[in-house]
């Protein structure tokens, strides 16, 4: 059964990445956004800023990296709500599949295409001035958390691609999530707001993460942010697998 599984994911992944590579523009128009924010942040209002760093980007990049992967996951909707639209989930159901394979497939397609714009982020950060010296272990954590966020907000992707009544419906679900890093740590410090907007941003998920990222990138005491952020990246998760997984079966059955 789990052989089953796998090999269906597999063939159906290659299908979604088959798509991806035949709209390359689609991973770049990812990138472009978060890339022309963090040009305006830094150039802009950069010297405006008073972080307690020397480097704004450095500051500035664990936020950017969150904003293109919120992003990057309305194409996860628009692709899903298209599949589903044109029947190709009907066609899959009745051949020898397994009935998740064909969504496993479009969430671990939509990791692969936002690590290539988080890759496109990351090299035009170092462009811009972006250093760290922090070890292998540093970064290797730096992209398991990453990569938790993605899935996390993959799955949550996945319920409007599977109910939404328009394409543009499916979409609009991200807008909310690329606004929520501005409410947080990732372009100012949360000490640097008014008291409720403050309380919000210091127990909101973004800040956690952004915190943890930066921390590992500045070779910081992480603390408890860490753990926080894997708490709600898996937390974020588990509940929209499983809200997911119930809309899709509710829609197909």
């Amino acid at each position: 059964m789990t052989r089953h599984f796998l090999g269906d994911t597999a063939v159906l992944l290659g299908r979604s990445l088959r798509h991806v590579t035949r709209s390359v523009d689609t991973v770049i128009t990812t990138a472009i956004m978060p890339v022309a924010m963090m040009l305006m942040f830094v150039y802009v209002f950069g010297g405006a800023i008073n972080t307690g760093t020397d480097s704004y980007v450095n500051y500035l990049l664990p936020g950017i990296l969150l904003i293109t992967i919120a992003s990057g996951i309305a194409y996860t909707a628009f692709r899903l709500f298209t599949d589903l639209k044109s029947g190709v989930f009907e066609r899959f159901q009745s051949m020898p599949t397994a009935r998740s394979a064909v969504l496993w497939a479009h969430v671990l397609t939509s990791l692969v295409a936002n690590l290539i714009s988080l890759a496109i982020v990351m090299l035009v950060a170092l462009a811009m001035g972006f250093r760290s010296s922090a070890p292998v272990t540093a970064w290797l954590s730096v992209v398991g958390i990453l990569i938790l966020f993605t899935l996390a907000l993959t799955w949550i992707a996945v319920i409007p691609g599977l109910s939404a009544k328009t394409v543009e419906g499916a979409s609009a679900f991200s807008y909310p999530l690329i606004f929520l890093p501005f409410l947080s740590s990732a372009f100012v410090p949360t000490a640097t707001m008014p008291g409720p907007l403050r309380l919000f941003a210091e127990h909101q998920p973004v800040t956690s993460i952004v915190n943890a990222i930066r921390a590992l990138f500045t070779e910081q005491p992480v603390g408890t942010d860490i753990w926080i952020a894997l708490a709600w990246c898996v937390g974020i998760l588990v509940v929209a697998y499983l809200f997911a997984m119930n809309t899709y079966r509710r829609r197909i059955a």
